[in-house]
């Protein structure tokens, strides 16, 4: 099929940071300088909305100060205010003061009122974004006008800059589908280089040229090569319309106006791996801006909203994408883990329970109502949630091995070890060296004083999976311990208490095997650590227990076997 020899790559952008330069904010009187210091703190914690309204209290006493007034647009638009932030960009341009974040917001503008000849106006007189966003909005700016001649070559001129390459014949692939050249199109999107589709945008597109070229069937076998059933159900929507033969019209750029919308997503998108969130946010912000309806720049926006800790304006973003939606499911669930988030767990779990109902053929919707559950310590609910996952599953593949993970770990806490155990063997048979579970199964077995040498064996392979993972190191240190190959187990175990170095049960494991190689001060002083860590109730009893009597008591009092014959194999 064609599609194996397509790949679409958005390279990281070059681009300046937007924060302008604080040495040039001056409080004039004790008044501003107490707004900007409460603007500068709500700024570092994210905080848009309070942001900006210190930065705007602090122009009261301070009107020309080009930092607050920058500081304040970029608030602005990162909370989404954007015809405030318009009018303010446009002051700044008009005044040339210079500021990248004020002329992407004027672009942005002169885009929404369709003022192409404005915006390319402004770049003969020189402003700038940067070199990548400068040539792709003058290439949809000349088409906006009619110029698609001269459109198509400015994209090409972008392309010859080996690190745009991915991202100008993308956007002249969508240029040429608004234009109805969907051959030259396919050529286009196509001829990048070697390799798959990457990226959901790319596949969406492309999967609509296809369809527009009675292509429906290799436009099928594209969505199957990138999407599983059952898991995606905007791409479940595109699967059943092409299997009914039908042509999916192309909507995805209708205006240049949606194009320059594009242009922000892509750049979203590309950068979100380097640059800070914050910046990112600008970039999604402007493509929601000048496409409301465009539902993943929505879904990213509201995603690194989550990340900064505004669960607030995420839960806006979330709500923002309509109930007809297809990936409506998708704004539901992280409008459930916004309401998590921000420390509402019952109101989360509702949200989660009505989408299940609603979406009731979506695996994600299940499994994410069953991870919820069991972190609430729901488990028997949880157990449920996931029994209904599994059924919705049409096709079995790796990716399965979390739903038994998860189902795993709830029928363990929740009493019942076979069916747990059960559910890990079977985890592991969609991914044999996941570390999480042969580290979860390995620990069990030890902590049950069962199949011991296999246990080890399966921590010793997570450790190789995941060799920075003081929980993982932990629980191979202890399964030497269980086997009473002290020796061997107190360099891991110190090495586990070096990566987790305020772990209570780390730190309590420290100081049982310093006691078991006769290091009884040292052990001493680790199950003390241990107890400033808070660990839980029954562990702190046990702890304090053997700061009085001793390990040895402790463990005789238990039933347990005494070190000296563990250490002898007995």
């Amino acid at each position: 099929m064609l599609f194996d020899n397509i790949k679409v790559i958005f390279l990281p952008v070059a681009f300046s940071i937007f924060l302008p330069n604080v040495q040039t904010a001056v409080a004039q009187d004790s008044m501003n300088a107490g707004s900007y210091l409460a603007a500068r703190y709500a700024e570092k914690e994210n905080d848009f909305r309070a942001a900006g309204a210190w930065y705007a209290r602090a122009l009261l006493k301070d009107q020309d100060n080009s930092y607050l007034m920058e500081s304040n647009l970029l608030a602005l638009i990162s909370m989404g205010n954007f015809d405030l932030a318009t009018q303010k960009a446009s002051y700044f341009v008009d005044n040339k003061i210079s500021s990248q974040g004020a002329v992407l917001m004027h672009l942005a503008a002169l885009a929404k009122a369709q003022d192409f000849d404005g915006i390319l106006a402004l770049q003969r007189q020189g402003v700038s974004a940067n070199p990548l966003i400068d040539q792709l909005l003058k290439a949809w700016s000349q088409l906006g006008n009619g110029e698609s001649g001269f459109a198509m070559q400015s994209f090409d001129d972008l392309a010859k800059i080996p690190k745009f390459v991915g991202i100008a014949m993308y956007h002249k692939a969508l240029a040429l589908s608004y234009v109805g050249d969907f051959e030259t199109a396919a050529a286009t999107i196509t001829n990048l280089t070697t390799g798959q589709v990457q990226g959901r945008a790319a596949v969406v597109a492309y999967v609509h040229i296809l369809s527009q070229l009675d292509r429906n069937r290799d436009a099928l076998a594209l969505i199957n090569h990138n999407f599983s059933s059952n898991q995606d159900p905007f791409m479940d929507q595109l699967r059943a319309k092409l299997q009914a033969g039908r042509v999916l019209p192309f909507t995805l750029v209708t205006s240049a106006t949606q194009g320059i919308a594009e242009v922000f997503s892509t750049l979203a998108y590309a950068v979100n791996i380097e640059a800070e969130d914050a910046i990112t946010l600008l970039y999604a912000r402007l493509a929601t801006y000048l496409s409301p309806k465009n539902v993943q720049a929505q879904l990213t926006v509201a995603h690194l909203l989550d990340k900064l800790g505004q669960y607030d304006l995420a839960y806006e973003a979330y709500r923002s994408i309509s109930p007809d939606n297809p990936i409506y499911y998708q704004a539901e669930i992280g409008r459930a883990n916004s309401l998590k988030l921000a420390g509402k767990e019952d109101a989360a779990l509702e949200v989660m329970r009505a989408l299940a109902r609603s979406d009731s053929e979506v695996t994600l919707v299940h499994l994410t109502l069953a991870e919820m559950l069991r972190v609430e310590k729901h488990y028997e609910q949880a157990i449920s949630a996931y029994d209904v996952a599994e059924t919705t599953i049409t096709a079995l593949n790796s990716r399965n091995w979390a739903l038994y993970y998860g189902r795993g770990m709830s029928h363990d806490l929740f009493g019942n070890w076979d069916e747990a155990e059960q559910d890990f063997r079977r985890a592991l048979e969609f991914v044999p060296d996941q570390p999480q579970v042969l580290n979860y199964l390995g620990y069990s077995y030890i902590d049950r004083n069962e199949n011991l040498i296999q246990a080890l064996s399966m921590i010793e392979r997570a450790v190789t999976q995941q060799p920075d993972s003081g929980y993982i190191v932990d629980s191979l240190a202890w399964g030497l311990y269980r086997l009473g190959r002290y020796d061997e187990a107190l360099p891991q175990m110190e090495r586990a208490s070096l990566l987790e170095p305020v772990d209570p049960l780390v730190t309590d494991h420290l100081g049982d095997i310093y006691w078991a190689v006769g290091r009884k001060l040292e052990a001493e002083f680790q199950w003390r650590r241990a107890l400033s860590f808070g660990p839980v109730e029954i562990d702190a009893t046990r702890i304090r227990q053997k700061i009085e009597l001793g390990l040895d008591i402790v463990l005789v009092n238990e039933g347990a076997l005494p070190l000296h014959e563990m250490a002898n194999g007995q």
